[in-house]
């Protein structure tokens, strides 16, 4: 493809036009169109309506486990046999020094995850209360990720000061009885449709590498277009060992690149987050996300580790990137590399021992 191309499809964005849906499947598929140059289309609608700045989430697995629902991805799910650590709701006092740490890490926004199929009313009214003491305390905006939720619920979180509320789509209508059966996907929508009633944003996603075809990640993209979601966060899949979902699909990190690009394109002001499985499906390349994607998760995930802080924050610093927070990204990494860390960089990364010099020591000497 010539430079007219992708500066027409950097247009069509900037002008929010849609991108037709044969141009998305090209963008995913077509050797002919080149990854940087529309990395660099995609930059460029990035930075018309977000700048430089990263926004920095940090997750809270409030409680973990007990969930009766059998989402395939999960290692919460009831059908999952992972390894994890179950504990029942954290003690309020918990959550909220989690919330002052977030804060203190240069967060832009502390989500709060409830695992289980929907909370009760009274789950909702101490959720509330919850959202008012962190925000009574820490200039920082919250997002809950709480299961399903009708229009009462929503306008009880509303009031109460929350920001966001966190429900992905995961996939497509068609693809969505594959990896859920104990609720549908007309469910989500509904939760979706009673925080945009109440007046919440609207975080939802989806998650890459569970056997969709091209078709079904380009209907995610134009349904969370239409719903004018805020944020975007876009997870590759992370393959746990107990889950239903054991394998993904190959995901490149050409291809994971292109989905940022498709998803940057047809929501020009969304909060797009390169979110779980950054790491490993992006591999050498991850810096490059932050071209496309303005957002990204510290400290792991769910119930996944990631990469260290002081890795990420160096990262978005050594692109030229800035993170939006009340803390300068200096003194953010400034706390990071404590003398420990920056000791232990030296001696496993530039010195090397005898275990490297001499690797045939150890075997002469049996």
């Amino acid at each position: 493809m010539n430079h007219e191309f992708y500066q027409k499809l950097a247009d069509t964005s900037i002008n929010e036009e849609i991108v037709s849906k044969n141009i998305a499947h090209q963008i995913l598929t077509s050797s002919e169109i080149a990854l940087l140059p529309l990395l660099n289309a995609a930059y460029e609608v990035r930075t018309k309506f977000t700048g430089k700045g990263v926004k920095v989430h940090i997750i809270n697995n409030t409680q973990n486990g007990y969930c009766p629902e059998d989402c395939h991805y999960c290692a919460q799910a009831k059908t999952s046999d992972a390894a994890i650590e179950e504990y029942p709701l954290k003690p309020d006092h918990e959550i909220i020094a989690e919330a002052k740490n977030a804060y203190e890490k240069g967060a832009y926004r502390y989500c709060m995850v409830f695992a289980g199929r929907g909370p009760t009313k009274k789950r909702v009214e101490h959720l509330a209360q919850l959202i008012r003491d962190i925000k009574s305390k820490y200039p920082i905006e919250i997002c809950v990720s709480t299961g399903l939720l009708d229009n009462e619920k929503a306008r009880v979180l509303k009031e109460a000061g929350l920001d966001r509320l966190n429900h992905n789509l995961n996939t497509s209508e068609r693809h969505y009885p594959e990896i859920c059966t104990t609720h549908t996907y007309q469910d989500r929508l509904n939760t979706l449709q009673a925080a945009r009633g109440a007046g919440i944003q609207l975080c939802s996603g989806m998650i890459v590498g569970m056997k969709e075809t091209h078709a079904d990640i380009i209907e995610v993209a134009y349904t969370l277009r239409s719903m004018k979601a805020e944020s975007i966060p876009i997870n590759f899949l992370i393959p746990i060992a107990g889950n239903t979902l054991k394998e993904t699909s190959e995901l490149t990190p050409n291809f994971c690149l292109r989905i940022l690009c498709l998803f940057r394109f047809l929501n020009p002001r969304a909060e797009i987050r390169v979110a779980a499985g950054r790491e490993i499906h992006l591999r050498s390349m991850e810096v490059m996300a932050l071209y496309p994607a303005n957002s990204l998760f510290l400290d792991g995930y769910l119930n996944t580790k990631g990469d260290n802080r002081a890795k990420t924050l160096q990262m978005i610093k050594d692109a030229g990137f800035s993170v939006e927070s009340d803390h300068s990204i200096e003194d953010l990494l400034l706390n990071e590399q404590t003398a420990a860390v920056k000791s232990s960089y030296v001696d496993q990364t530039l010195i090397k021992g005898l275990k490297e010099l001499r690797p045939q020591l150890r075997t002469d000497l049996r």
